[in-house]
């Protein structure tokens, strides 16, 4: 068992057992209705990259293809447009929370990145000065949200620092996300951002570290129960599996394209579990 499969279940058990219902709950299914979660508050997790440990469970298939295009129309784009999003990514869950017909989904997430010109930023810091304590990515923007409509972010921040550990520099990142859909997300969130920092650390010829995950409200909707009551019988794939990025050290931030990257050693248990989409 994985230590991500471990989390996993510890976690499912916990919203499960100790979680307690929401009120007023805002997203809707897409077969109609309310709906509703069993969550909890405060979830924490660490996983030392530099030792084989990737927040990736074995319990059910991971999308990470899709997730980690979706990180490059964020950070690397800066771009809220969907059509940019289908058609060079062939990404379309998005399209659910297209605001207004507008073609996009507001300012949000890569509108936010480009309006403060964020990675260059985060970049030069970190040529500067990699000790510096002020790397930090926030897409909580208040005057945007006021301009538009849109979903508001769910992984809306993450900090990074450096360590030298025997002559080599290893990058920590820190993902802080306010709300997370623990059946269906979790760790299309956590390995997305995990392929955000590879890029900044390859960026730099450092090594990938550590990677720490907040979730503030961690859920699982209520017409998922069988599905959670599923993957805790489940026993996990004796795999270990990791994301490899297939590039020399120094390539510029830019220039990586997600076909860069590599999921190797993964052969999670099937068959895959299927969701009604929250929106």
């Amino acid at each position: 068992m994985t230590k991500a499969d471990k989390i996993f279940k510890e976690n499912i058990r916990t919203i499960m057992e100790e979680g307690v219902f929401s009120e007023k709950a805002r997203p809707v299914y897409q077969s109609g209705g309310q709906a509703n979660s069993k969550y909890i508050t405060g979830s924490f997790a660490e996983y030392d990259l530099s030792k084989g440990e990737f927040p990736i469970t074995t319990l059910r298939p991971i999308p990470i293809k899709n997730a980690i295009r979706e990180i490059f129309w964020i950070y690397q784009d800066q771009s809220n447009d969907l059509a940019l999003l289908n058609d060079k990514y062939n990404v379309k869950y998005w399209n659910e929370w297209e605001v207004a017909n507008t073609g996009t989904i507001g300012q949000r997430y890569g509108a936010v990145v480009k309006k403060h010109d964020i990675i260059r930023k985060i970049l030069k810091q970190l040529d500067d000065n990699p000790w510096n304590r002020r790397n930090v990515i926030s897409l909580w923007d208040y005057e945007a949200f006021e301009e538009t409509e849109g979903l508001l972010p769910c992984a809306f921040q993450t900090m990074y620092d450096v360590r030298r550990v025997n002559g080599d520099i290893y990058l920590d990142a820190t993902l802080t996300q306010r709300s997370n859909d623990m059946l269906v997300s979790h760790h299309i969130n956590a390995m997305q951002y995990v392929a955000l920092q590879m890029m900044i650390a390859k960026h730099f010829g450092w090594k990938v570290g550590k990677f720490f995950y907040f979730v503030n409200n961690l859920h699982i909707y209520d017409n998922q129960f069988e599905q959670a009551k599923e993957l805790l019988r489940r026993k996990p794939s004796h795999c270990q599996p990791h994301l490899i990025l297939n590039i020399p050290d120094g390539t510029d931030f830019f220039k990586i394209r997600p076909e860069d990257f590599e999921l190797v050693d993964y052969a999670p248990v099937k068959p895959q579990l299927y969701f009604d989409l929250a929106i």
